[in-house]
């Protein structure tokens, strides 16, 4: 395993409940922290004091706080993955339009709990390879979903399915990461509507 990917590696991973309890407040405690404080102030001293545990402790469960971040964006992607599946798995809507609300909704939700830490999620958090081989099978599944539902839908009219499904992952992805993110975000429900017009228009030609 080269260096930086093992900087980056969580040293325990729980086998208990309490063990796993404790990881989980040591994340929650660092997403306060990161936010409140930046990542360069966000120390890993004020990451045991916000999680009410020693240092000592919280080394047991991560190297340094880089291992830290990178949990926090392997979590974010986890729980975005879930909430997509779980929205692929059951009944969508009849109009174009109204699907792509459901996913536009879903991924506008998926950012607005803590702007300035997704912000530092973004720029700031290391990347593994296993993490980006993550973040890429993520991607391409998503694609592949995006790309059946417009070859089968009849209000569909683009002709290139699987450039228009590239094209409607990415606008969605980096919209809303960039527009939500920034210092002066645009309101969400703005967001969600002028996106979702711009996506239909696209895809019924």
């Amino acid at each position: 395993m080269p260096s930086d990917q093992r900087r980056i590696q969580p040293r325990k991973q729980p086998r208990q409940v309490r063990a796993e309890l404790t990881r989980q407040r040591i994340l929650t405690a660092a997403a306060h922290v990161f936010a409140g404080h930046g990542y360069a102030a966000g120390t890993t001293n004020r990451i045991a004091e916000r999680a009410g545990i020693s240092i000592g402790s919280l080394y047991q469960y991560f190297p340094n706080k880089d291992a830290i971040l990178a949990e926090l964006l392997t979590r974010h992607l986890d729980d975005g993955t879930a909430a997509a599946a779980k929205v692929l798995t059951g009944p969508l809507p009849d109009s174009i339009e109204e699907i792509f609300r459901v996913f536009v909704r879903l991924a506008v939700e998926a950012h607005l709990d803590d702007p300035h830490l997704l912000r530092m999620l973004i720029e700031q958090a290391p990347r593994s390879e296993e993490l980006l081989e993550r973040v890429g099978r993520v991607k391409r599944t998503m694609v592949g979903h995006t790309r059946d539902l417009l070859e089968g839908h009849p209000e569909v009219r683009v002709a290139d399915t699987a450039t228009a499904a590239r094209l409607v992952i990415a606008t969605v992805e980096l919209a809303v990461h960039d527009l939500l993110a920034e210092p002066d975000p645009i309101d969400a429900r703005r967001l969600e509507d002028e996106m979702v017009a711009m996506l239909t228009r696209y895809v019924r030609g």
